[in-house]
């Protein structure tokens, strides 16, 4: 099997926390400490969670709890994608973007947790 890196939840996670960093660079320097700093560690999180929970994927119950844990944070970015529309700092177009992209994630992750025999192949992705 691959690497954690080939997986496509993990590219769409990790693109989608690249996306949100940039984005965050316009927020109010008083958010910095608040939003910001949370939406930029919750998104980045769901990447994390993925790569450890790719490590551990031999052990069903301990890949299963760690890509809960990513799905967990992707939920906590989608809530602060939403206070950042609704505080002004993101544009409707720019949240509906960004909240897709977390639910494809999010689909992802569901099916990971779902069927997590799939994850634990020998040989090739």
């Amino acid at each position: 099997m691959g690497d954690f890196k080939d997986l496509k939840v993990y590219k769409k996670s990790y693109n989608l926390a690249m996306e949100i960093f940039f984005i965050t660079k316009s927020f109010p320097s008083e958010e910095k400490y608040a939003l910001t700093g949370q939406i930029r560690r919750s998104s980045r999180s769901v990447s994390r969670a993925i790569a450890e929970g790719y490590r551990k994927r031999r052990y069903p119950n301990h890949f299963i709890s760690k890509i809960s844990d990513a799905d967990m944070e992707n939920s906590e970015t989608q809530v602060s994608l939403d206070f950042a529309h609704s505080c002004g700092y993101i544009s409707e177009e720019v949240n509906s973007k960004l909240q897709s992209l977390s639910e494809e994630v999010g689909k992802m992750l569901y099916h990971m947790m779902t069927f997590p025999e799939k994850y634990q192949g020998r040989g090739t992705n």
